[in-house]
């Protein structure tokens, strides 16, 4: 799959080894980014917030994510007791720079490319990084991370199979068609831009169906 490394791709850690939300408010790795960067458009009204970004091999920013609603916490998809209104609402916004196979910048190695898939796999794993199913013992949760990790990879290196269907949301205003499945932890899409990127999004909670989503005028407005 012409996608990012999964060693690069740096979701948020499994449980135990999460970053706390208040660690992922640095504004610099994105305004070292030379492409830029999508949230919800202006008809979400609610809380925004940078989470952190993923590099290359040689430190160039190749990929981030912007979250909305509800700042996500690791949690047992029962600990609500099953009542969906009772769980977070959250939005997170995945951008990844389009880019081609290349060599990297100290010409030692050959850095992958990047394509819509790249933008579906970064969505389904962050999904899960806040997903843990109530049947499961907390001792269990970095193996099933593991395991479903894998499977987010297969499933964004077939987006036109059977698992995926297509969703048409705004993008600054132009319909755009996504990629678009839905699971038992969430929804996950991804789909490229005119702006030479790829964006993918994954949520809980909030419906996809309603969003849009736009160039983010200032990013140190986020910080």
């Amino acid at each position: 799959m012409e996608t990012t490394s999964r060693a690069v791709a740096q979701a948020p850690a499994a449980e135990g080894g999460q970053q706390a939300p208040s660690a992922w408010r640095t504004v610099d790795g994105y305004l070292r980014a030379p492409f830029p960067w999508y949230g919800l458009d202006e008809a979400f009204t609610g809380p925004r917030w940078l989470m952190q970004v993923g590099t290359t091999a040689d430190g160039a920013v190749e990929h981030g994510s912007i979250g909305h609603g509800d700042e996500p916490t690791v949690r047992n998809e029962h600990a609500a007791g099953g009542d969906q209104e009772a769980k977070e609402k959250f939005a997170v916004v995945v951008t990844v720079a389009a880019s081609p196979s290349r060599r990297s910048a100290d010409g030692t190695g050959l850095l992958e490319a990047t394509s819509v898939s790249s933008a579906a796999w970064l969505a389904g794993v962050g999904l899960l990084s806040f997903t843990w199913p109530g049947q499961m013992d907390h001792s269990l949760r970095d193996d099933w991370l593991e395991q479903q990790t894998e499977t987010a990879w297969v499933l964004a290196d077939d987006l036109e199979g059977a698992d995926w269907s297509t969703l048409s949301l705004p993008v600054d205003g132009v319909p755009t068609v996504f990629h678009y499945r839905e699971s038992e932890f969430g929804w996950v899409l991804a789909g490229s831009t005119s702006a030479g990127v790829h964006v993918g999004a994954y949520g809980r909670g909030m419906s996809a169906y309603g969003l849009g989503f736009a160039v983010v005028k200032d990013i140190a407005a986020y910080a």
